[in-house]
């Protein structure tokens, strides 16, 4: 086996990024990003990660074959088949079926890329590195990059093993058949591999695995060698774009989830960086167009099968709205059947589909509950954003009375210990699953320490600030401190903030010396960024920090 290049370490001065990715950031505006994103992509899986992947019943994977060409596959073993005996390895007991693009490439010091994803909680999490050794049963993984993504535009899937296939009919072309071309024409779902490998400071980059997703139809067939998809508003990481700039060669699959097959396919990437202004008012902010070289179908390829939820969309009627400042509002939904809601922790978000008129689709969001469990109602506070699709139209259009379409709240951003003393820590908007927690763990009194620390412009832009205070003036151990980095003439501090300027690591030292607190933070990325070097400086462990990241609004 041959010596692979050092990977990255969390404390080197390298930019998690290649200078593909980063040209793409610079060009979009976006290069702020690396300041967050160096806190959160790390050369280890955080246990939560590895719990994650050693659950999964497949993995999807990108590797090149003989020809250096990309491709991705659905890798599928035995119940428990990944395992990770340390942060910095993965081990799976499975291998490509017979036929596949991939059947050969996962051979020792191999690029690879994965994708840990789970259709039924809509929880994906991505890690890439290179194969440290192989055998007849599998490999192992040497991690190099991993981190989580959020769960946009994943469509709930519940899935369940059948009896595996043994003689796989393998199809291969150049081109679609017609019946690819209409399986593809109706996919809601598909993986995209790309891949760059550089010298000198982008050494440690090699393969990428991504999911994309949307209403079926997102992918559009051009012809039986071209196709074409929609770039949304992301993470703004842009490691498929990156890698496509420096390397046009790509490869995806499409998963026929009621039959198991597989299509793969081969081709070269062309960006549209200027779409239709048509397309932008949909969300669309690159168009990519994949000229098709080769095609592989795996008939039955996989012993899994998935049906979409119906019962997992529930109607939900809103019935108040409330304006909580400048530029947020709170919109407070029952069902609309009159039946309890799903319950859901403290921390999660919903998932709602909104109809607009002119879209043939209704448009997906997740927005972070800030009601409490216990209620009877959900309540989302959402920030109106100028260019924001769904924001500006529920602040704009939806009313008393509407009728949207929810999936069960979901996501990770949980609490971890019944008793530890809690520091909660927002800026903005980010307020909102704070106060979920916050209405939680007060519900009944208790001597647990707890930190409210939060970030505002100023008391016109301070969302749900009465009702925190509130619950922090009725359970003497909450401690509440608040800045405002632009604080008005009328707002007076003491009663509506405590200090001028913005909430950082020298702020945390200042208010909070328990060594056994753990840290639950929201807000933009240069906030994250932020909290995660002063939680570093005071030497708080990995495992202590949760974080609730959000993207683009829209």
């Amino acid at each position: 086996m041959t010596t692979r290049p050092e990977i990255m370490r969390p404390d080197s001065q390298a930019s998690p990024f290649h200078h593909g990715e980063r040209a793409v950031q610079s060009r979009l505006g976006v290069r702020s990003i690396e300041k967050w994103a160096s806190q959160v992509i790390r050369d280890y899986m955080p246990e939560q990660h590895r719990e994650f992947y050693q659950a999964q019943p497949f993995m999807i994977a990108a590797a090149r074959d003989a020809d250096r060409q990309p491709w991705v596959t659905m890798l599928v073993g035995d119940e428990g088949f990944v395992g990770s005996p340390d942060p910095q390895r993965l081990t799976l007991a499975a291998t490509p079926t017979p036929g596949d693009a991939l059947e050969h490439a996962f051979r020792d010091n191999a690029d690879v890329g994965f994708l840990g994803i789970q259709p039924h909680t809509r929880r994906r999490n991505r890690v890439n590195g290179f194969v440290e050794s192989n055998n007849d049963q599998g490999f192992t993984l040497r991690v190099a990059q991993t981190f989580g993504n959020c769960p946009q535009y994943i469509t709930e899937r519940e899935g369940q093993r059948v009896e595996p296939v043994t003689d796989i009919p393998v199809q291969r072309g150049d081109a679609l058949s017609a019946a690819q071309q209409q399986w593809i024409a109706n996919a809601d779902t598909f993986f995209i591999g790309s891949g760059y490998r550089g010298d000198g400071d982008d050494a440690s980059y090699g393969m990428d695995a991504s999911h994309r997703g949307g209403e079926p139809g997102f992918v559009e067939v051009l012809s039986p060698k071209r196709i074409a998809f929609p770039d949304y508003s992301g993470n703004n990481h842009y490691n498929t774009i990156g890698n496509l700039v420096l390397d046009a060669r790509v490869g995806l699959l499409f998963v026929d989830f009621a039959s198991g097959s597989l299509l793969q396919i081969a081709g070269r990437a062309s960006i549209d960086w200027e779409p239709s202004e048509a397309l932008q008012n949909q969300g669309v902010r690159r168009t990519i167009y994949i000229d098709i070289e080769q095609t592989i179908e795996l008939t039955g390829a996989i012993p899994l099968r998935w049906g979409t939820d119906a019962s997992a969309q529930r109607p939900l009627r809103l019935v108040d709205k409330i304006k909580e400042s400048e530029d947020v509002a709170s919109f407070i939904f029952e069902a609309e059947d009159g039946l309890p809601l799903p319950e859901f922790e403290p921390g999660q978000h919903l998932p709602i589909d909104v109809e607009i008129a002119g879209f043939d689709a209704p448009q997906r969001r997740t927005y972070s509950l800030s009601s409490a469990p216990q209620d009877s109602q959900y309540r989302v506070t959402v920030k109106r954003v100028a260019d924001g699709l769904v924001s500006r139209h529920l602040h704009d259009h939806i009313e008393p009375g509407a009728v949207i379409n929810s999936r069960h709240p979901a996501g990770e951003f949980l609490l971890s210990c019944s008793e530890c003393p809690l520091v909660l820590i927002s800026a903005g908007v980010g307020v909102t699953p704070m106060v979920s927690i916050l209405r939680a763990v007060t519900q009944t009194p208790s001597d647990r320490p707890i930190w409210f620390i939060h970030g505002a412009r100023d008391g016109d832009h301070h969302p749900l600030a009465e009702e925190v205070r509130t619950i922090a003036a009725a359970n003497p151990n909450v401690q509440l401190h608040v800045m405002y980095s632009q604080p008005r003439p009328e707002d007076s501090s003491g009663p509506d903030y405590h200090g001028v300027g913005r909430v950082d690591g020298a702020l945390l030292a200042e208010q909070v010396e328990n060594p056994d607190a753990h840290y639950f933070m929201c807000g933009p990325a240069a906030f994250m960024a932020d909290m995660q070097a002063g939680l570093a400086a005071k030497l708080v462990p990995t495992e202590q920090i949760h974080y609730e990241s959000f993207g683009p609004a829209s």
